[in-house]
């Protein structure tokens, strides 16, 4: 299992630095994927713990075979139940915490679990392969629910026409494969569009991805509950991967270091409000032209660092 979950970790050193590790201190991963950031830190805990989730079964058991030795404990579960993971395994508070969003390496890899748009497979894209599918939510929604799903989640400027299409298509056979997706959405886009260099399917099933696995509901969700686990003076250090995880953790992040919350209308503060973090990065860690040569996955990544006050 190890050997086929690849995972090349993104802004490592970077990650390393903003979380500050405490050797006796406790950590958390919440998107624990190849292991490869949880590997690091637990390597420089002595007397400390890491706590390594990912909802991703795969993810899980590779993760708890490259771990072995190191004083880590790996769990399943989304982040977002952080609190209940927390509870059961006796850890109070955390000393820092890293999410690495987005879909792993190895998931848009494994062709089997219908990520990616390049080859063909069964139309998946469940991140803990529970629950319904891309397939179930392409041939069972409404034209107007998949052109929202794919404006809001791909930010795709002809979803009316996609969506249009894959109803007429499913009419005559269900949607069951990611090819049949693929070639479904390029045939309703305009051919100046579909000779464009990136895939014309690459926003849809950004879309689709997001929607099954419910991805931006699990992220501010678990920003509140992995924050309200820090004790001060703990870092959250955060990878985003496109601009609608980007966004959420930028405001999120911006709520809990601004201290007073008053209109700005009003000459002075009367809410009496206290920052509850600081910024430790002032604006957003990027990957340099070495790590993005060898790593594409890195070329849209960015990485933000709070601690909480």
């Amino acid at each position: 299992m190890s050997e086929t979950f690849s995972h090349v970790p993104v802004l490592l050193q970077q990650c390393i630095e903003g979380l500050k590790i405490d050797p006796e201190g406790t950590y958390l991963d919440g998107t624990v994927g190849g292991a490869g950031h949880s590997a690091e830190i637990a390597k420089r805990l002595k007397g400390g713990r890491l706590i390594a989730l990912d909802q991703d079964p795969d993810a899980v058991k590779a993760a708890r075979e490259r771990l072995k030795g190191l004083p880590a404990v790996v769990y399943e579960s989304n982040f977002r139940f952080a609190d209940k993971a927390l509870e059961e395994l006796g850890a109070e508070k955390l000393d820092g915490v890293l999410l690495d969003l987005g879909v792993s390496s190895h998931q848009l890899d494994e062709r089997g679990r219908g990520f990616s748009y390049l080859g063909d497979a069964p139309l998946d894209m469940r991140m803990s392969q529970k629950g319904p599918t891309a397939a179930d939510l392409v041939n069972g929604a409404s034209r107007e629910e998949l052109a929202r799903i794919l404006r809001e989640y791909g930010e795709e400027p002809y979803a009316w026409q996609i969506a249009g299409r894959v109803i007429k298509l499913r009419e005559e056979e269900p949607f069951e494969t990611t090819l049949q997706l693929a070639q479904a959405v390029a045939s309703a886009l305009p051919p100046a569009v579909r000779r464009k260099a990136k895939n014309p399917a690459r926003q849809t099933f950004q879309a689709l991805r997001i929607a099954v696995n419910g991805e931006l509901d699990a992220l501010s969700e678990g920003l509140d509950v992995l924050f309200s686990a820090l004790r001060p003076g703990g870092r959250f250090c955060v990878i985003t991967f496109h601009s609608l995880e980007d966004r959420i953790v930028k405001q999120r992040f911006r709520q809990w270091c601004t201290a007073c919350t008053c209109p700005p209308e009003f000459p002075i503060c009367v809410c009496g409000g206290k920052a509850k973090a600081k910024a430790i990065t002032k604006k957003p860690v990027t990957a340099d032209g070495t790590e993005q040569a060898e790593n594409r996955r890195s070329r849209s990544a960015k990485l933000r660092v709070i601690e909480k006050l």
